[in-house]
Formats: C-alpha cells, sequence, structure tokens
C-alpha cells in the first residue's frame, strides 16, 4: 500500500492535472453518500467531530475521508483538524493507498475554484484578489493561475502582517503579489475576487464589483458563515459546486434564500453540468459571476487516484 505524507501528496497533486482529474470527475459523476457527522465527548472539553465522506465508482475506485475535529487543540498548539485518506479497489476492496487528508483537501479545494473559473472568469482575467490568509491562500493563487493568465495578485487579510507573509510567499513562486490595504478598492480593481475565510459576516459587498467580475466563496462553509452580502449575490449569475451541499451548508446561499435576493431556481448551474457542456457558463464580458463551493466526496476521490497514479 502506497503511502504519501503531506509533502508527499502535495506532490503527487499537481494542479493542472488535478484540475483536469476534478474534470473528468464531475463529468462522468460517482456515488457519493451523505457524509457522516458523529459527535464525540471529550473530558473538560469542548466535544470533538468525526467526519466520514464516502465515494466510488463501480467496479473502479473506493475512498473514504476520515477527518476528525478537536476544539480544544488549539489550547495545545495543535491543530484542530486532522484528517486522512483511505483509497480501495471497488473491484475487490484491496488497500491502495493512505494519503495526507488535509493536502487533499487544500489542494483539490483550489483546484474546483480553478475548475469553475474556466467557465466563469473572462478569457482576458489577469488581476487575481485573495481574501483570507491561511492554507487555502497559496494554493487558490497557484489553482486560478492554472487556468488563467494571472499576471497581478493581490491580498487582503485582516492582519496586514499575515496578508505581506502571503504575499511574499507568492512573489517567491514567480507571481508579481502584494498586500491590499484597502477591500473595497482591491474588489473593485480584480477580475477574480477568490476568498478563503472563516467570516461570519459578508466581506465583500455588491456595490463594491465592476462588470465582469468572477467571485469565487470558498470559505462560510456553515449556514451561520457568509463571505458576500445580498447585493452580491442579487448582481450576480450564481452557480454551486453541487445544488444539495450548497442550499444546505453554504451561508452565502442559504442566508441569500432566506432573505429573498436568491430563489433555487436563481442557481444557473453546479460544476457537474459545467462540465458536462449542460450550461455554457459566462455568456458575456460585463455578467458578474459568482460560485459558491462547499466541498464534495467525489473531489477527494478524484484527487486521491490521480495521487496514486502519479506516484506509484
Amino acid at each position: 500500500m502506497l503511502i504519501l505524507d503531506e509533502a508527499q501528496t502535495r506532490a503527487a497533486l499537481p494542479m493542472r492535472p488535478l484540475i483536469e482529474a476534478l474534470r473528468t470527475m464531475f463529468a462522468q459523476g460517482c456515488e457519493m453518500p451523505v457524509r457522516h457527522h458523529h459527535t464525540m465527548t471529550v473530558p473538560g472539553e469542548a466535544d470533538a467531530t468525526l467526519l466520514l465522506m464516502p465515494a466510488w465508482q463501480t467496479g473502479r475506485h473506493l475512498g473514504v475521508k476520515i477527518a476528525t475535529v478537536f476544539p480544544g487543540n488549539a489550547g495545545r498548539g495543535q491543530a484542530a483538524v486532522n484528517a486522512a485518506y483511505v483509497l480501495m479497489s471497488a473491484g475487490d476492496g484491496a488497500l491502495l493507498a493512505m494519503i495526507d487528508g488535509g493536502e487533499l483537501t487544500a489542494r483539490r479545494t483550489a483546484a474546483a475554484s480553478a475548475l469553475a473559473a474556466d467557465y466563469l472568469a473572462r478569457g482576458d482575467t489577469e488581476h487575481l484578489l485573495v481574501v483570507g490568509t491561511g492554507r487555502l491562500a497559496l494554493n487558490l493563487i497557484e489553482a486560478h493561475a492554472a487556468v488563467r493568465d494571472i499576471r497581478q495578485v493581490s491580498v487582503w487579510g485582516r492582519s496586514r502582517a499575515k496578508a505581506e507573509a502571503v504575499a511574499e510567499r507568492a512573489t517567491a513562486a514567480g507571481f508579481v503579489a502584494g498586500a491590499a490595504d484597502d477591500l473595497a478598492g482591491a474588489v473593485a480593481a480584480a477580475d477574480i475576487v477568490s476568498c478563503a475565510t472563516l467570516s461570519g459576516e459578508p466581506l465583500v459587498r455588491g456595490a463594491w464589483l465592476r462588470p465582469g467580475t468572477h467571485v469565487d466563496l470558498v470559505g462560510a462553509f456553515t449556514p451561520a458563515m457568509r463571505e458576500s452580502d445580498d447585493e452580491a449575490v442579487r448582481r450576480a449569475s450564481v452557480f454551486v459546486d453541487t445544488r444539495a451541499g450548497a442550499t444546505s451548508e453554504g451561508g452565502d446561499i442559504v442566508q441569500a434564500i432566506r432573505s429573498g435576493a436568491l430563489s433555487l431556481a436563481d442557481i444557473r448551474a453546479e460544476l457537474a453540468q459545467l462540465c458536462r457542456a449542460e450550461h455554457a457558463g459566462r455568456r458575456s464580458d460585463d455578467e458578474i459571476t459568482l460560485f459558491k463551493s462547499v466541498g464534495a466526496a467525489l473531489e477527494d476521490l478524484a484527487g486521491a487516484i490521480l495521487a496514486h497514479e502519479t506516484a506509484s
């Protein structure tokens, strides 16, 4: 059985092949049961959560991501979330690989955003704004640059120092990058606005968006969280990774539906429909597009298969 640690997983998931692996998996589809949530008692601390996310293609591959969330780890200086991915044969159940779940998740999440942008961002896109300074920031820069000719990267975060650190790492990777102080101005200047935060309040305002902008919302993965306001959703053509996930878990979609700014019928398409050419995506250079993702087990499966094939 192949075992890949974090660095090996990153090396086994080059961004452009990963985007294409996701494109193929979304087009083909797979069996994807609802993820399992189990609450676990931790003596003297907040409850922990065990997450199980299975997916399979009949007769080909079977995989499950096993993730734990221990809120008390923050007080010990440890990561709150840990994960591993187990890949098996769906023909005989043989174990094929154990893959670092955190790196797999980060890479495939960014790749899904870039896949959507390939259908939704203008062809002449050059300026990317990343809102957020966490693990996903650099992955999102790399991913979007794999589908568009990104010539300028701006990074905004609540911490100027963290934004500068991300920009410095992006510069070291070959991008022209810098930290942004004024979020409103940065949003108005960008061709793609990619958000990956844990914000509970809207950060990106619809009034700031100029025609032709593509908004990529990666954070806000619970109904109580949000990265865009009602006006952004109202002005945009809205797309999602999966309707089931985005309309039940994605705060930007759930809250906009609750307020009346968006209806279920207003969601133009999900990512599988774009990949199957059932929807053309962007219709004009002036159209504002918005993509909301919450993640799907088929993305993990596609990435795990690619990692196994690349590293074997």
